[in-house]
Formats: structure tokens, sequence, C-alpha cells
């Protein structure tokens, strides 16, 4: 028996699927795109292929993500909060708080040990924690979004980023550029105010150790760097750090299927 779960992002959906010791059986990941039913559907596919799992092997599939309910083939919807506090905790135990850092949204999550939510908040105004401002700062400089991170790490003055709003992050960028800046201390100070950003939601859930990095910025070195260092301790950070959403999906897909949930898709139900 496998169980799966896809966790549809505003920028990237991926999928993961598990066998019934919750060991990682595949996973994938594709951009989103402008159709959410297709991205959800092709990067189920991909992840059972890369497991090399026939879709009928499945017991159950568990959608999450902003396009949780666009997976016309799950069973069921979790949010992707639980999601990541769920993955966060099974691959490290001792988390007991998240930060899920994504292409739109930053969220702190407070977890009990078995996984569950104690508490969250998320940037409530913009986008500026978030990953869409590392990707202004990479079309301000045209730098691609996976050299930010290594450049950031070789500045030696970084930059005070002052902007609260990403439509502005550009503008500031250049600015600084124009100034005579050097592009790693500019990076290194767009790092610095995200990072910035992302502790203070962590002060409003209370910050306890373990910390987990989670969601795709957790693969930038320099913001893991700068994080570490704000918060004075060593975050838990993990190759499925990006995957953590779906992994999460995936082991409330497998509690379902061990308990005999309803395995009709969400799309072929008939409403009460």
């Amino acid at each position: 028996m496998f169980a799966a779960g896809v966790d549809v992002g505003s920028t990237q959906t991926k999928a993961m699927v598990l066998d019934a010791r919750a060991r990682i059986a595949g996973r994938s990941l594709i951009p989103t795109g402008a159709n959410v039913v297709l991205a959800a559907g092709e990067a189920y596919r991909r992840a059972l292929a890369d497991a090399g799992v026939q879709e009928a092997d499945v017991g159950f599939v568990v959608g999450t993500g902003y396009g949780r309910y666009r997976v016309e083939f799950g069973q069921a919807q979790v949010t992707e909060i639980s999601c990541h506090a769920r993955g966060a905790v099974h691959l490290f135990p001792g988390t007991r708080t998240v930060l899920d850092m994504g292409g739109q949204d930053t969220k702190a999550i407070r977890a009990r040990p078995d996984g569950e939510v104690l508490d969250f908040c998320m940037n409530d105004k913009c986008a500026a924690g978030t990953g869409r401002f590392l990707q202004a700062a990479s079309e301000a400089l045209d730098i691609p979004l996976d050299e930010l991170g290594p450049a950031a790490l070789l500045a030696q003055r970084p930059v005070k980023i002052s902007t609260t709003c990403t439509v502005f992050a550009e503008s500031e960028v250049l600015s600084w550029l124009a100034r005579g800046k050097k592009v790693e201390d500019i990076l290194m100070g767009v790092h610095r105010s995200i990072a910035a950003r992302s502790i203070a939601l962590l002060r409003r859930v209370g910050i306890a150790e373990e910390v987990t990095f989670t969601g795709g910025v957790a693969r930038n070195a320099a913001m893991v760097a700068v994080l570490n260092e704000l918060l004075e301790l060593r975050m838990n950070v993990s190759e499925e750090s990006h995957f953590m959403g779906a992994l999460g999906a995936a082991l409330h897909a497998v509690d379902r299927a061990l308990a005999g949930g309803d395995r009709t898709p969400v799309g072929q139900r008939r409403l009460a």
C-alpha cells in the first residue's frame, strides 16, 4: 500500500509518495503555471513514475497548499500549516517551531511533539518577507534566483534595505547599485530584511527549539545562514525542506489509508 500528498503552491507544485511505513518512495516538483488542476495531476503522475508505483496501488491522496481544493483526484484536503508541521516533526522529532517560507507567504508555526499545530501566524500585509522579495532582487540585478544565496554570502558591508513593500524593492535595489554599492552587499541586505520580518513572525508564536526551516527558500544558503545568526541557533534544514508540505500531506494520507478512509476522489463525490 502507498499513499500520496500533493502540495499545490502559488509558484510550484510538489508531490510525494510514501509506502505504508511512511518511507519516501518518490517525489516530483514542477511549476504550477496557470492551470492548477493540470499541475496537480502532472506532479502526481511524475511522483508515481519516480516511485515506480501504479495509481491503483495508492490507497489515499491528500491535497494541500493554496490549490488543495483543485486536487480533484484526492480524497481529502489538509491545510499547508498542518502539513508543514506534521512533515517537520516527522523528519526532525524535536521540532517545536516551524518557519515555512514560500514564494508568496511566510508562516511561523508552533507544533506539538505529535506534529499537531499549537499556534501559527503568517505575513498578512504583503510579500515583503517571502521568496517574492528575492525574486524582485533577482529581476532587478539580472541574477538567476538560485545564485542569489551564494552571491550574498560574499558580502562584506551589507546595505540596509528599508522598504517594506515588494513592489518598491526593485527600485531600492537599483538605487543602491547606482550609489556604487557591491551586488553582494545589496543582496545580503535583501536577505537580512527578509530574515528580520520572518523572525518577527516567529516571535509572535514564540520561538521554542528545535526550529525547522521549510519551503522553497530553505534551499537558499544565505537565508539559512542569516536566520541562524539572528536566531542564535542552528535551524533544522533538510533536502526535503522544499517538499515538506507534500510530505505532511502524504503522512496524513498514510494515516487515513491505514484507517480505511473513504477513497472516493473529491471530484467524484455527491453532495449530500
